[in-house]
């Protein structure tokens, strides 16, 4: 990539909430010169109680601000938002790429394990899309896949219960719904951005020859191919900038969305907008 083809606009990253900064962390670490704008809206989460035409609303509105911020690329770091409201975000953006956490999750799946059994542990609002099991069928018509809802995990996750006895028995109460459906999966899918923060203690509970696929990292490697495939990328020298915006709570989101990112964050990092 020469100079002329270097683009200087960040990406943006955009969630019903704080779980989204799972694939913030993963973009930054893939894609370190790249800016990135997050937006979390916090005023209406939950995403996954609301119907498919609000679904589609909000993330219309949350997306198009940041179209106006200036961004190269939209990533929805929303398991429901990706599966309800994808193909509406496409063509409200273009020509601006837009890619999801579904589609890269089902791919890494697949290409782990071809003609197997695979697990999707997510929200019951992504089970009952069942956006999963079919980007999955698209890829491997041979595939099984089993759908289980672990809303627990998401509480969890918020509160940083996420090892120790009380992680795993939760995990374990879980796939123990399971029993009697086939024996253990060949491949588990975290399918909720909340998840793979709980990675370890899921891990705990699986066969070691159990897969882990989970939709962070697998975003992260798709939106930096895709950067390399459009000549999208950043050469800048340094690390890339990081803004943080929210539709409300800024001292909830900056207390909880700093384990998800990995580093703490303090009210004054968010920037409160209103859609």
């Amino acid at each position: 990539m020469n100079a002329a083809q270097t683009q200087p606009l960040p990406i943006g990253v955009f969630d019903s909430g704080v779980g989204g900064l799972t694939v913030l962390k993963a973009l930054r670490e893939k894609l370190p010169r790249e800016d990135l704008v997050y937006l979390g809206d916090t005023a209406r989460l939950p995403y996954g109680t609301k119907s498919p035409t609000s679904i589609s609303r909000y993330a219309c509105q949350a997306t198009n601000h940041l179209r106006q911020q200036g961004i190269k690329l939209l990533v929805v770091a929303c398991n429901t938002a990706s599966a309800v409201a994808l193909d509406v975000l496409r063509e409200q953006m273009a020509p601006l790429p837009v890619i999801g956490v579904v589609e890269p999750g089902a791919t890494a799946a697949v290409a782990a394990v071809s003609g197997g059994v695979h697990l999707v542990l997510a929200t019951e609002a992504t089970v009952r899309l069942g956006a999963y099991a079919r980007a999955i069928a698209e890829r491997d018509s041979t595939a099984r896949v089993d759908e289980l809802a672990c809303e627990m995990l998401v509480s969890l996750a918020e509160e940083g219960w996420t090892d120790g006895d009380i992680a795993t028995a939760i995990v374990r109460r879980y796939l123990g719904m399971l029993d009697g459906k086939g024996g253990e999966p060949d491949c588990v899918i975290l399918g909720c951005t909340h998840f793979p923060i709980l990675r370890d203690a899921i891990a705990a509970c699986l066969d070691a020859k159990t897969r882990i696929v989970d939709s962070a990292s697998t975003t992260a490697d798709a939106a930096s191919a895709l950067l390399d495939e459009l000549g999208l990328g950043n050469e800048q020298a340094g690390t890339g900038s990081l803004t943080l915006l929210a539709t409300d709570g800024a001292r909830r989101f900056a207390s909880v969305g700093g384990r998800f990112l990995g580093e703490d964050l303090d009210a004054g990092d968010i920037t409160l907008v209103d859609l």
